[in-house]
């Protein structure tokens, strides 16, 4: 690689990580607690105990409750309050209800109420003011919603583009020195900047991973909208020019679950979306269905059944985008696999930090150097520094 193209490469990995870190340093602290989300969840929290245990809300085991009778009580402990989702757990009678003042109010107005479908107790109410509310606030948005969400989608693009000219530049950089080279009785800055680079391309799998990963989720928004305007228009095409359903003409959910259920045999259901919501239209129940196995469990088809009248419209898998949305969620997290892959994810993470972290120092230190002086430390494979 020639100079020309070696000072081109250092000036956009310098200029694209100094634009980038400081937020990407916010992220990967905030994200450490998050990957253990579940876990500290289980340790913080008291765990209900559910009179069928082991059988699943989303089943049609003998002793449930109707969805109908869930409702109304949910109804009943947020009066003048409409239904906005009801979600369901494959594994134990835990079922959530989402209740707002509106079916498009927006989700800070929203209130999360937990049952146990068995026995139609109350198992709690989501808590907003904990610590990991805080932190996955601010790792999503930094509390500016949408202009937050695609500003660090910005950095998180940054992120990636800063990956890759490192790694262009660390072969010419490398080439005279064995891999995992550490020269730490040399001056500091050398060693760091070896610990930079070996830490680096470690992990540069799993940073762009979750670089392009966190780019996909900060789009979320924008790809709702756009599986509205197109595939869920053209799902409800006949409802077209219609009033808004109201929620007194609301009918039973059921009902609507069995048609949907014909509609979808051999699935699982993951969670309601009632009418006039951001996942449904304005005239329909949309019983969004997932999988059996850890990666289909995360692709989503929506069954449309009319909320009025029970009858089944349309059924359709998520396009390919939304399917990208939702495998790059648990994916960002290391959902996939266990504790064991969130511990690597762990792991990875602080490998991230001090990576950041020493570019930072190493900018630092020669922050009065000229770009030329890079540029021979690179097209010298490190004998420009390493004689220094």
């Amino acid at each position: 690689m020639g100079r020309a193209s070696i000072r081109a490469w250092f000036l956009v990995h310098k200029w694209t990580s100094l634009a980038c870190t400081l937020f990407l340093l916010m992220l990967c602290i905030t994200g450490l607690p998050l990957i253990f989300h579940d876990e500290i969840d289980r340790l913080t929290e008291a765990t209900p105990e559910y009179g069928m245990p082991g059988v699943g809300s989303s089943s049609d085991a003998p002793g449930l409750l109707p969805l109908d009778a869930i409702l109304e009580r949910a109804l009943a402990a947020r009066p003048g309050e409409v239904p906005v989702y009801m979600a369901f757990d494959n594994d134990q009678p835990a079922i959530t209800v989402t209740t707002a003042p509106r079916p498009d109010s927006p989700a800070h107005d929203m209130t999360l109420l937990f049952f146990d479908r068995s026995t139609g107790a109350r198992t709690g109410q989501a808590d907003e003011s904990g610590v990991m509310h805080f932190l996955l606030q601010l790792h999503t948005d930094m509390f500016l919603g949408l202009p937050g969400m695609l500003f660090l989608g910005a950095m998180g693009l940054l992120f990636v583009v800063a990956i890759v000219s490192g790694v262009v530049l660390y072969a010419p950089f490398m080439r005279k020195l064995d891999f995992g080279t550490l020269r730490v009785s040399r001056s500091r800055r050398l060693k760091w900047l070896d610990y930079h680079n070996l830490l680096g391309i470690v992990g540069v799998a799993w940073m762009a991973t979750v670089g392009v990963t966190g780019i996909i989720n900060a789009l979320a928004t924008p790809i709702n909208q756009a599986w509205q305007a197109n595939e869920l228009a053209a799902m409800t095409r006949e409802y077209a020019g219609q009033d808004p359903l109201p929620p007194s003409r609301y009918g039973s959910l059921d009902a609507a679950m069995a048609q949907a259920r014909k509609a979808l045999p051999g699935n699982n259901p993951q969670f309601i979306a009632f009418p006039g919501g951001s996942f449904s239209s304005k005239h329909h129940y949309a019983v969004f269905f997932q999988g059996d196995t850890p990666l289909t469990q995360q692709l989503l088809t929506p069954a449309l059944i009319d909320a009025e009248t029970g009858v089944f419209t349309d059924a359709r898998p998520m396009p390919w985008y939304y399917q990208a949305l939702s495998l790059s969620r648990p994916l960002h997290f290391g959902d996939y696999g266990g504790l064991p892959l969130k511990l690597l994810w762990a792991a990875l993470d602080l490998f991230t930090i001090v990576v950041l972290a020493s570019g930072v120092y190493l900018w630092l230190g020669k922050r009065r150097a000229s770009p030329d002086a890079h540029v021979r430390e690179v097209a010298s494979g490190g004998e420009a520094i390493a004689a220094a």
